[in-house]
């Protein structure tokens, strides 16, 4: 199944904050989840920290949830669209001792979004769940329109 991705992070570059999933399948459970963020840059404070929803976790629960809620598909397609999403969502996937948490296959894919704003068109901007939302029905729309088969 494709699972649409957004992440939050504390700046470019900077440490992950929060991640969500939504799942093609709109009757599918969703994902979504936090980490504690440290010293967050001023943005991130006005605008992330905010509308984060959920009570943070630690890093390795965040990982554990993470494998466990794609560990029943056999192939999980990770859709984003932004590459540092990506990075934060295989990041989870390996621990710091250096093992994989699944054992399936993960694709990942960087749509294309050129007229994409998660800012204009998500419910809840910043919020990494509902960021994954309006990227699903983005790219589900475009699919659409164009008949196309991809993100």
């Amino acid at each position: 199944m494709r699972y649409y991705l957004d992440a939050e992070f504390n700046g470019f570059g900077g440490a992950l904050i929060s991640i969500g999933l939504a799942p093609e399948n709109a009757d599918h459970p969703r994902f979504y989840g936090a980490v504690e963020c440290r010293d967050p840059t001023p943005w991130v404070a006005a605008h992330v920290l905010p509308v984060l929803d959920t009570d943070p976790v630690a890093y390795e629960a965040l990982q554990d949830a993470f494998a466990d809620y794609l560990a029943p598909d056999p192939h999980p397609v990770l859709v984003a669209d932004w590459p540092e999403d990506i990075v934060h969502a295989a990041r989870l996937l390996a621990t710091s001792d250096g093992r994989r948490l699944i054992v399936s296959a993960v694709s990942f894919e960087l749509a294309e979004v050129v007229s994409f704003s998660s800012a204009e068109l998500s419910d809840v901007p910043h919020n990494a769940y509902h960021d994954a939302v309006a990227l699903r029905t983005f790219c589900t729309a475009r699919r659409g329109m164009n008949g196309a088969t991809s993100g």
